[in-house]
């Protein structure tokens, strides 16, 4: 028997609480994603994260820490080296990254690659810079739309992305042509993390939007992880949002594609519904790509307090033999300089209808501990290889 027949994680993506201790050697000096944001906003309404305490884990200027809070909570450290999005995740599930993901932040891509891609796509490449996705659309995408060329780019991430126009463009083309660059960063000189198709609609600039058709082509985790061993032990592994995608499949056994961070929610809403056993893993990406990326900490803060009421709807719904962990994968401070992620600890919040106890557990040194706690509560082991170590028994 298992303590909990379900378990929900949900990741707010790029929900940082405060530096690491090796911040600084990643250029992040005194970030704080949540506390930041509370400092910058005047309201900050999150009555269930309060309740569950996230207020006694972490300081916030208009949001007291509750007196008697339902959830377990703590910080967690990255084990890995990088700040993305693929090596929080991966680190999850089980496996420690010890050699950073290839960026061309500063450099742009080589001109080797560019001219093999063009030569593959039978398309003109303009860009070729790190810059934010909806800047490169005013200064470009008329270009794209009028010549056909297609739009590659990159960021501070180990990202090669590229930008198509749904209605010119089309949304079978522009994956086209991720596929084939996703062919040919498989390079270890060109290894990129991921390939991101980034379609847009619009016309002229203040009127180019992005769309939910995104699609992102990542490289495999270079290992097994708890995913793989709780399908092959056939558990459910229901992901929500772009984790499909970060595991390349891996290990999934059913997956929503999620419009935006609320879609996410009232997807797992849906699921909360459901006979299975298992894990429901669920990304909300828009705090990362829509705030964190554009600096605003307002409309983070406004998108924590939407995803509040969510969480509110879905705690009514969890069983007694239901387990809600809530975390994130790396900070993304939106009163930092620049529109990188940060190096961060991030929550470990737990909560079950069943608990009789709560509060404050020790730090913890690694993201692993979520798969290892997963693991341990179905009964299996995690693969070999990897890290991580559970907190399930402290969780009474």
């Amino acid at each position: 028997m298992y303590k909990y027949k379900r378990v929900f994680t949900i990741v707010i993506d790029s929900l940082g609480i405060g530096a690491m201790e090796d911040s600084k050697a990643y250029g992040d000096i005194g970030v704080d994603t949540l506390g930041h944001i509370s400092e910058a906003v005047d309201q900050f309404h999150i009555p269930n994260l309060q309740r569950l305490g996230l207020a006694n884990l972490h300081p916030l200027k208009q949001v007291t820490p509750a007196e008697n809070p339902t959830g377990y909570y703590t910080s967690m450290s990255e084990a890995s080296v990088g700040k993305d999005t693929m090596t929080g995740h991966w680190e999850m599930m089980g496996l420690k990254i010890e050699k950073p993901f290839q960026t061309f932040t500063d450099t742009g891509f080589p001109e080797e690659l560019l001219e093999e891609l063009k030569k593959r796509t039978g398309r003109r490449i303009i860009g070729n810079k790190s810059a934010s996705g909806t800047e490169i659309l005013d200064e470009l995408a008329e270009e794209e739309i009028s010549t056909g060329a297609m739009i590659v780019y990159t960021s501070a991430d180990s990202v090669l992305q590229i930008c198509g126009n749904e209605e010119t463009f089309g949304l079978e083309e522009l994956y086209r042509c991720c596929e084939i660059a996703r062919e040919l960063t498989m390079k270890d000189e060109w290894k990129v993390g991921r390939v991101i198709a980034r379609p847009y609609v619009g016309k002229k600039p203040g009127e180019f939007k992005r769309t939910s058709n995104r699609h992102d082509y990542a490289l495999k985790p270079y290992g097994r992880t708890a995913l793989n061993v709780l399908k092959e032990s056939g558990f459910d592994v229901i992901s929500v949002g772009k984790i499909n995608d970060i595991f390349v499949g891996e290990g999934i056994t059913e997956a929503y594609k999620s419009k935006s961070s609320v879609h996410g929610m009232e997807q797992t809403l849906e699921i909360v519904q459901k006979d299975f056993t298992g894990l429901c893993f669920v990304n909300l990406v828009d705090f990362d790509a829509l705030w964190g990326h554009r600096r605003d900490p307002l409309g983070y803060a406004k998108e924590l307090e939407q995803f509040d009421l969510n969480l509110g709807v879905l705690l009514s719904k969890l069983k007694q033999d239901d387990l809600l962990i809530i975390t994130a994968d790396h900070g993304n401070d939106p009163t930092y300089k620049g529109t990188d992620h940060t190096r961060e600890k991030v929550p470990f919040i737990a909560y079950s209808p069943s608990m009789k106890g709560s509060g404050a557990l020790k730090p913890i040194s690694a993201f692993a501990a979520i798969g290892a706690t997963i693991t341990d509560n179905f009964n299996i082991n995690m693969p070999e290889g990897t890290i991580g170590t559970s907190v399930l028994n402290q969780l009474q």
